[in-house]
């Protein structure tokens, strides 16, 4: 395990059940987000999500979960993710040791080859779990949404004393749309399984407060991270691939290089072919 440290922010390149273990304190952390991997095959710079059997891969997954549970504080709130066909085994777990607020689906159109012989899956389910059901972070006003009734349609309500307009913007609800990160997107890294920036804002401004600090034990490409020094939070990300690891140094400023070479995203094809036509000319 190795950590880098910057300005409230640390990276931390390790496994996660080490660093959850030996690095972060019980009952420090004020939001955590969690995505890990999902035991479905991805490729993930070379290692497979893939363990022996679904029963290895839930007792592993218990393990970290569990230690999330103690790394928050006693008004924290927990973000966790997982493939459809797992999500319920987390539901019963986290059921009993946390009280889930809401099941929450983040919803995505697909341009990709579908299911032929059933109906594919164009969601990620994500649970919102607290530990205080009385005593909470949830700050409804930073994550209004538009409500079409008052705001687009201008429907009357005509239960109150004096009919009015329904009001124009409302608390989410439980489905999320939000497309997934493409190639061509300006956010895009390279990685299989990227969470979009507006997911994590969401999450992030809903479920802390500036100065708060924010966990994510699988950071991938540290979009959590990212977020929350962009709105004021301290943040630890954990990640034990290195490839990854240097993407959270670069997008969060705590290194210019590594291991003697500049940090820099990899040009996109189209973005080399640029520079190339422009050198030609």
């Amino acid at each position: 395990m190795k950590i880098f440290k910057n300005n409230g922010h640390a990276v931390v390149w390790g496994d996660a059940i080490d660093a959850l273990t030996n690095y972060v304190p019980d009952s420090s952390v004020d939001l955590i987000f969690a995505d890990p991997p999902y035991n479905i095959g991805k490729n993930f710079n070379g290692r497979s999500d893939r363990w022996p059997s679904d029963e290895d891969y839930l007792a592993w997954c218990y393990q970290w979960l569990e230690l999330c549970i103690q790394k928050l504080k006693p008004h924290g709130s927990f973000y966790v993710m997982t493939a459809t066909q797992n999500m319920p085994y987390f539901d019963i777990f986290l059921r009993a040791r946390l009280t889930i607020l809401s099941r929450i689906v983040w919803a995505y159109d697909s341009s990709g080859v579908q299911a032929r012989k059933y109906f594919g899956s164009l969601y990620e389910p994500i649970l919102f779990c607290v530990k205080d059901k009385e005593h909470y972070i949830f700050n409804a006003e930073d994550v209004m949404v538009e409500a079409r009734t008052g705001a687009t349609r201008k429907l009357i309500d005509y239960r109150k004393s004096t009919p009015t307009v329904y009001n124009s913007k409302k608390v989410p609800g439980n489905v999320w749309q939000f497309p997934r990160v493409r190639y061509r997107m300006e956010e895009y890294e390279k990685h299989p399984t990227q969470k979009p920036t507006t997911l994590l804002e969401r999450v992030v401004l809903a479920s802390s407060n500036p100065g708060d600090v924010v966990l994510d034990p699988f950071s991938g490409t540290f979009t959590t991270s990212a977020v929350a020094r962009s709105l004021g939070r301290e943040s630890v990300g954990i990640e034990i691939e290195e490839e990854y690891m240097k993407i959270g140094l670069r997008r969060l400023g705590i290194r210019e290089s590594y291991n003697g070479k500049r940090l820099r995203r990899e040009p996109k094809i189209y973005e080399q072919q640029d520079v190339d036509l422009f050198s030609v000319r």
